[in-house]
């Protein structure tokens, strides 16, 4: 499994025959960084809001599109399972509903938080673990900031943890970087000298990681 970050949440899953997964579509131009220049046979859509909701960047006449998808799913050799989740600490009232989506392809599981705005339950956690690869939102003010988004990664110990949502440059968006993230971060760190990097079951590291991916 190929994963590419186009930056803020959005995220290219490429597997083994060609396949394609995106995640939360941005349109580059409105947030200040460079537009996904890939096409996906699946998009998945957390919410329904301007930075994660281009589906006109990378949709094409047969892809499939599950939009806030709350539920369970088998296209093709993929699963997907919706996960009903809020954008706020106030089940939605200000600023609505988010999917967390978790997905399960060439027997690994990989879950995007979306614009989480409040920490997990124990029943979603049950619901998303075991988890080979987590991709959370670190930098605050419409997510979850970077305290609790560790509490989330030590809760769901995945193998691998990849921050996105993050200040990066160009971006114009009122949001913390990283680093503040990884003050919080007990487990070793890796970061990545590119945009993209492929992950295997057998390959996978025994314990936790936090995986930094260059911006695009």
């Amino acid at each position: 499994m190929l994963i590419i970050w186009h930056g803020h949440a959005c995220f290219e899953v490429k597997l083994k025959d060609g396949y394609t997964i995106a995640f939360d579509p941005h349109d580059g131009i409105s947030i200040g960084l460079k537009a996904p220049e890939f096409k996906a046979d699946l998009i998945l859509v957390s919410h329904g809001h301007f930075d994660h909701n281009a589906i006109h960047i990378v949709r094409k006449p047969e892809s499939i599109i599950l939009d806030s998808f709350v539920g369970e799913k088998t296209i093709g050799n993929v699963r997907v399972k919706g996960i009903l989740t809020y954008h706020d600490t106030r089940r939605g009232m200000l600023r609505g509903r988010n999917t967390v989506y978790l997905v399960e392809a060439e027997n690994l599981r990989v879950a995007h938080l979306g614009d989480l705005g409040h920490t997990l339950d124990s029943g979603i956690a049950s619901q998303l673990k075991p988890l080979d690869v987590l991709f959370i939102p670190v930098g605050g003010t419409f997510t979850i900031g970077p305290a609790e988004a560790w509490s989330i990664v030590e809760s769901l110990e995945p193998k691998v943890t990849i921050p996105m949502h993050y200040r990066v440059p160009g971006l114009n968006l009122p949001l913390v970087t990283v680093d503040e993230f990884l003050r919080y971060v007990k487990y070793p760190t890796r970061r990545v000298d590119s945009n993209s990097v492929e992950v295997e079951k057998e390959k996978m590291p025994r314990e936790s990681e936090v995986w930094v991916l260059r911006p695009p």
